[in-house]
């Protein structure tokens, strides 16, 4: 897919040398298609990791994506310099008189807090109930699907004995949807968390379909009737050394940490990690798009509703 951003974002040189095909605006503007128009409320704190990661997964179908990213007002971020932000980020007030094909929000480090005491929680709320009316396919990951459970049925999650952390097996359970497509019976997605979603509220909410699962991580793939909204509860972006990276930040901090499971070879961690999901990761995201974006959304972007 070619994936259009700005010339000067820095994923842009990493992903070329990836031989990843992006586009500038310059050569966008000369093809005579009408390109799908996404967000990326982007609430991780190192938001060019998160950036890097979605983009890449993103960059697998014929499809043309005009990327955008939005920043929350109510949140000062620490962790990304606000040159950054100022040049590549945007706020809800300045993107929401516009309509949108597709929308992802993505985790943030704060699942261990009550919802309410987000100190962005009330502007998120506000986003996420804008979206059902404004954009075609919204796309929750991790804490983001939490929330997204929770804003919109109800389903608050629970905190776990110990965190859940290492890439997991899970279960296709409803091959016939379009999300799953492609996918082997059994695939493996990492996951980094703190809490759960009960997977028996998940599967007795009447306007959920459970699309996949794990017998130790619980419901990994969810949505509403015709994909108006997904919720990952995973992180199947994530690149290979995304837990090497959070497990040694922990364990030189002197926190607690276990070893990711099925991550090192022999749980030694002085080796290189296996990566085992990358393809179920672009097969997910090129679904996505493909079947509960392009196929849904109207030529006619402003007959979004």
């Amino acid at each position: 897919m070619p994936i259009k951003i700005q010339s000067d974002l820095p994923a842009k040189n990493i992903l070329e040398n990836e031989n990843i095909f992006v586009m500038d605006e310059y050569r966008a503007i000369h093809q005579d298609v009408r390109p799908l128009q996404i967000i990326i409320l982007n609430l991780m704190p190192v938001k060019e990791d998160t950036e890097l990661q979605l983009l890449r997964a993103m960059s697998n179908t014929p499809l043309q994506v005009d990327v955008t990213f939005m920043k929350i007002s109510s949140h000062v971020s620490t962790h990304t310099s606000s040159s950054h932000l100022n040049k590549f980020y945007n706020t809800f007030d300045e993107l929401k008189d516009r309509k949108w094909d597709g929308m992802i929000i993505t985790g943030a480090p704060v699942e261990q807090m009550a919802f309410e005491e987000v100190d962005y929680w009330n502007e998120l709320c506000e986003i996420m109930d804008w979206s059902k009316t404004n954009v075609t396919s919204t796309f929750h990951i991790c804490w983001g699907a939490q929330a997204g459970l929770y804003h919109h049925f109800g389903i608050d999650k629970v905190l776990l004995d110990a965190k859940l952390f290492g890439v997991f097996e899970h279960k296709v359970s409803n091959r016939k949807n379009p999300l799953v497509r492609g996918f082997d019976d059994y695939f493996y997605i990492p996951h980094s968390r703190h809490t759960t979603v009960p997977s028996e509220k998940i599967h007795a909410c009447k306007e959920l379909t459970v699309l996949a699962e794990s017998e130790e991580a619980g419901v990994l793939l969810a949505m509403t009737e015709e994909g108006k909204q997904v919720f990952v509860m995973g992180h199947p972006e994530y690149d290979r050394l995304t837990l090497k990276n959070e497990y040694f930040r922990d364990k030189n901090k002197g926190l607690p940490i276990d070893i990711p499971k099925n991550y090192f070879p022999n749980d030694d961690d002085t080796q290189k990690p296996k990566l085992q999901w990358r393809s179920h990761c672009n097969n997910l995201y090129t679904n996505w798009l493909n079947y509960f974006v392009y196929q849904e959304t109207p030529y006619n972007i402003e007959e979004i509703k």
